[in-house]
């Protein structure tokens, strides 16, 4: 192919279709600093493809989920700028719109303006067109980016310069960053001014706070072209202005985006392919593209950057400083793409990665973006994209310095910085085996202990790789048996990976249950639910093939989860556009029935991606969704994370020519590739017949050559053998699981029984018979029989019926029975637990949360997060938690098991230091939808503790609050501490217990 960047359309991805897909069309250089693209009014991450106006060309941009960074938005206009200029648009039409690699262009329709932009990593360059005889304005909107700032300021330096910086909300909204910016024009500006908020000053050369900036008045009369360099930094304005100066030395913006394309052209040729459509085509190199823009350079060109600890770093000459690490999207098929093609600089990522870790106190970052952790997502995913850029060849990777702190990560809890935990509670893991699904699972749509025991597996095993990889065989094999902890939340009962409570029990119920109206994602799962977390076992899907009772149960699991392609988080199928269940349509793989991966993967090509502005099956998520496409439409994908293993599916393109960092090269024939051509019917690599549906583990460094013979109809017969599947890494896995059913919180009382059974069954084999016991610490619960002997010599499973009884007068409360199991030789097994509830007499639950700098839970815990970040107080004798800036509420969650959501009349009451002037009320989702605020008690500036209450008879509950919380206490005017709160509810499937300790 001559020029791949033909092929490359940056419109791709700018619609909303199923969800926001969240691309950008402006101009970037690979992994560039500067993202140069235009910010319409409803593009949560700058740009929507169905607006018709523009609020600015700002210069930093990421296809992520959250409304952040935006930052620096310049939009020229003619006439007078009116006296809100903040908020001026301008409209436009997509045929007078352009973008290409390294370039977009458009024609402002209100101003007859022509905007064309360009961009190196660190700086954009814009060359404005007006029409003849118009007043020519530019405004430089420097306060106003899209997460929100918290300070601004602009000063104009002289006749065509003007410096300034931007701290703006972080990631999602957590933390803060400063960028700075140095403007350079091609010429004087004849007048400026400044503005704030509604108020417009003349003439003056300065601003400063949130919604500032200033505007610039050209004479056009000789020559209606503008031009402006705009270099970024996160350093210093003078860092900027070196930064421009050292990669735009001239004015000329053709030349430079015909140089971002030439770089843009080497790049994608790395990937050569043919023998497709014009569409196919078109998907692939707009997908590859995507696959490169991100992680962004952070070091200026002297090599500074500002790192995790505040502190200006220099990275060695010769490398660079990368961030904007979406850890969780990335990790599973991106991080494997960029370390083949590019290991020098996939090593300078890890590296990066380390140095974070390093700069704030010896703890790996998570989401990490500018010199922040971002903490998004659950998981410590930054450990393994490490092991993935290690796996797939980056170069001079410090492993052994990385090692000790992901290990103290894997082992210690501690708030890092702003107030985030890179594995909260992970004490109870390493003491349980599993994340319970309690307070400190809370993530931001909900709890999520089964999907972090699924993530934090996937970790470990990753630091099991790297400990083999540098010879420390004690650590490899301690966290290759913590990469089996998926056994630990098995529930052999109903075949799904469950969440666990603290006592050891699943939820009651089945393993699949829909999420009520407006919540979004099963209780127990990060953006999904059991159905999509089932295939997430990528280190040992032998085992989980196993474990759910063999090929022939899994299959039809299979068949049916595929039916449906892109569901959404609420529904037991794929949902493609979500990087859960990246790998699982290769999950067929290891069943025996590569035939339906490759049909599914031919789907996935054919009917979610399009070369529609919405032809996208999902957020882009920094190129996560884009490299599933490129890694499908060439035949394979990563299997496991920390290894180079690759699956096979069949490709999409009849040639594929892959040039490894390595110098060695990747050659896929199909001559016979077709998009109604998935099936593989013989496979030979370098020459020799390969019956496989995975790759050696040097292929992916190495290369090789794959001839691949496809047809329109499905071979039953090829690579289906028990040796033919990927590899599954199956030490320490545990002979069998035990179970008790029914399962979760029974309500019983006294004076009944519940009956129950207890189960055990075959995972790796060979249990022979299995002893359990079970017991209860409380008096008046007894099972009877407590204790027995299952025989799984001879079968898969095995179960006896037991009786729990509750004695009259038994205490209320939770009243947990666990059944423990061991083998002959001692081998404990994965047990079970049901929780025997007796509830209160008078029907309401109760809960509270006394504050500090140790919060004491009972039922009730606050949440930190985004505008809800607090700090720990003593004042009139007393602890509590603090109000911050620009952080105004106190975001509170009720455990779920009491109040699981519904319509509640509930009272809440707040012991609040009465400081200042201003008020507290209670915000709160409300039943018929809509949100709602309690009236107000003021403030009275007593300097004394009093009391507040709330009372509403109509709120959700539902966890849809920040971080997934039940309500938020608003505290305006000044500073507010809260000591305690306490919660009282009744209503519906309210489990009336007292947790709070005064209620008892």
């Amino acid at each position: 192919m001559s020029d791949p960047t033909d092929y490359v359309d940056p419109f791709i991805g700018t619609k909303k279709g199923v969800d926001w897909e969240n691309t950008f069309p402006g101009a970037t250089a690979p992994f560039g600093m500067v993202q140069f693209s235009p910010d319409t009014p409803s593009g949560p991450t700058g740009y929507s493809y169905t607006d018709d106006a523009i609020k600015g060309f700002s210069l930093t941009h990421f296809s992520g989920g959250c409304s952040s960074f935006g930052d620096i938005p310049i939009l020229p206009v003619t006439g007078t700028i009116g006296t809100d200029p903040a908020r001026h648009t301008e409209h436009f039409s997509h045929d007078d719109e352009h973008a290409a690699p390294g370039s977009y262009s458009v024609r402002l329709t209100d101003s007859n303006v022509q905007v064309d932009l360009g961009a190196t990593e660190r700086t954009g360059i814009a060359s404005f067109r007006y029409p003849a005889g118009s007043q020519a304005q530019v405004l430089v909107k420097s306060g106003t980016s899209l997460g929100g700032d918290l300070a601004a300021d602009v000063k104009v330096v002289n006749d065509h310069e003007l410096a300034g910086t931007a701290t703006a909300h972080g990631l999602c909204n957590n933390h803060q960053y400063t960028v700075y910016f140095h403007i350079a024009f091609d010429r004087p500006f004849t007048a400026h001014g400044t503005w704030q908020g509604g108020t417009v000053t003349p003439g003056s050369s300065s601003a400063t706070g949130p919604g500032s900036g200033t505007y610039l008045t050209f004479d056009t009369s000789a020559d209606s072209a503008v031009t402006a360099k705009i270099g970024l930094s996160y350093v210093s304005t003078d860092g900027a202005a070196k930064n421009a100066a050292a990669e735009i030395p001239g004015w000329n913006a053709g030349q430079v985006q015909a140089a971002t394309r030439k770089a843009w052209r080497t790049l994608l040729r790395k990937a050569a392919v043919g023998g497709a459509s014009a569409d196919d085509l078109t998907l692939f190199y707009t997908s590859l593209y995507r696959c490169f823009q991100a992680p962004s350079v952070f070091n200026d060109v002297d090599g500074r950057y500002i790192g995790f600890d505040g502190v200006v770093h220099r990275v060695p000459a010769g490398h660079a400083q990368y961030e904007m690490f979406s850890d969780w999207d990335i990790y599973r098929s991106l991080a494997p793409l960029q370390a083949m093609l590019y290991p020098d600089r996939a090593g300078d990522m890890a590296n990066s990665l380390l140095r974070d870790a390093q700069q704030q106190g010896g703890w790996w970052p998570k989401w990490p973006a500018q010199n922040m952790t971002g903490n998004v997502m659950n998981g410590d995913n930054g450990v393994p994209l490490f092991a993935q850029y290690v796996a797939f060849g980056a170069r001079g990777v410090d492993i052994a310095g990385a090692l000790p702190i992901m290990k103290k990560g894997a082992t210690r809890s501690q708030k890092v910085g702003w107030g985030w935990v890179e594995r909260p509670g992970i004490e109870d893991y390493v003491r349980l085996g599993y994340a319970p699904n309690n307070a400190t699972s809370q993530g931001d749509h909900g709890l999520q202990g089964a999907s972090e025991t699924l993530e934090w597996a996937i970790d470990d095993f990753a630091i099991s790789r790297l400990a083999e990889a540098v010879g420390d065989r004690t650590t490899a094999a301690e966290y290759a048996k913590r990469g089996q902890n998926w056994q630990n939340i098995f529930d052999p009962s109903t075949g799904y990976l469950r969440p666990r409570d603290d006592y050891g029990s699943f939820p009651a119920g089945p393993g699949f249950q829909k999420p009520p109206a407006g919540v979004f994602g099963q209780d127990g799962y990060d953006e999904g639910n059991a159905a999509q977390y089932n295939w997430l076992v990528p280190q040992d899907l032998a085992g989980l093939v196993t474990a759910m009772g063999g090929k022939d149960k899994v299959i039809p699991r299979l068949d049916d989860f595929f039916s449906k392609l892109n569901v959404g988080g609420n529904d037991p199928y794929d949902w493609a556009g979500n990087e859960i269940d990246t790998a699982a349509p290769w999950v067929y793989d290891y069943v025996g029935q590569p035939w339906k991966t490759q049909e599914v993967t031919r789907r996935f090509e054919t009917e979610l991606f399009t070369t529609a502005p919405d032809g996208l099956p999902g957020n882009d998520d920094l190129g996560a969704l884009s490299s599933e496409y490129v890694w499908a439409a060439l035949g394979m994908m990563p299997a496991t994370p920390g290894t180079p293993a690759l699956a096979l599916n069949s490709p999409l393109v009849k040639r594929a020519v892959i040039s490894l960092g390595t110098g060695r090269k990747i050659t896929i024939n199909a001559p016979r590739a077709a998009d109604d051509a998935p099936y593989v019917t013989g496979m030979r690599l370098n020459g020799r017949p390969h019956e496989s549906t995975g790759l050696p583990a040097s292929f992916a460094t190495s290369g090789g050559a794959l001839d691949i013979d496809l047809s329109t109809r499905p071979d039953t017969h090829w690579a289906t053998g028990d040796k033919a599947a990927p590899p599954s890494y199956r030490a320490h896995e545990v002979p069998a699981v035990g179970y008790i059913t029914p399962t979760g919180t029974q309500v019983t009382r006294g004076g009944t029984n519940l009956p129950a059974t207890v189960g055990v069954s075959t995972l790796a084999g060979h249990a022979g018979k299995v002893t359990w016991t079970a017991a209860s610490d409380v008096a008046g619960v007894s099972v009877t029989p407590s204790s027995g002997t299952l025989d799984l010599t001879h079968a898969g499973t095995a179960h006896v019926p037991v009786t729990i009884a509750v004695a009259q007068g038994t205490a209320s409360g939770y009243h947990p029975v666990k059944v423990t199991f061991h083998t002959a030789d001692g081998t404990t097994l994965p047990g079970g637990a049901v929780v025997l509830t007796v509830p209160a007499a008078d029907g309401a639950a109760t809960a509270c949360d006394t504050l500090g700098t140790t919060d004491t839970e009972c039922g009730l815990r606050l949440r930190d997060n985004g505008d809800g970040h607090t700090t720990p107080v003593t004042v009139g004798g007393r602890s509590g938690r603090s109000t911050t800036d620009g952080s105004p509420y106190e975001y509170f969650d009720v455990d779920n098991t009491i109040v699981p959501g519904g319509r509640y009349t509930a009272t809440v009451t707040i012991d609040y230091y009465d400081h200042g002037t201003g008020n507290w009320s209670l915000q709160y989702d409300s039943t018929d939808g809509a949100y709602k605020q309690s009236a107000p008690v003021a403030k009275t500036g007593t300097d004394t503790w009093k009391t507040a209450t709330f009372t509403v008879d109509d709120a959700a509950f539902g966890n849809r609050e920040n971080a997934g919380s039940d309500f938020r206490l608003a505290n305006g005017g000044d500073t507010g501490t809260i000591g305690r709160v306490h919660v009282t509810a009744t209503g519906d499937n309210v489990l009336a217990l007292h947790l709070c300790p005064d209620d008892k």
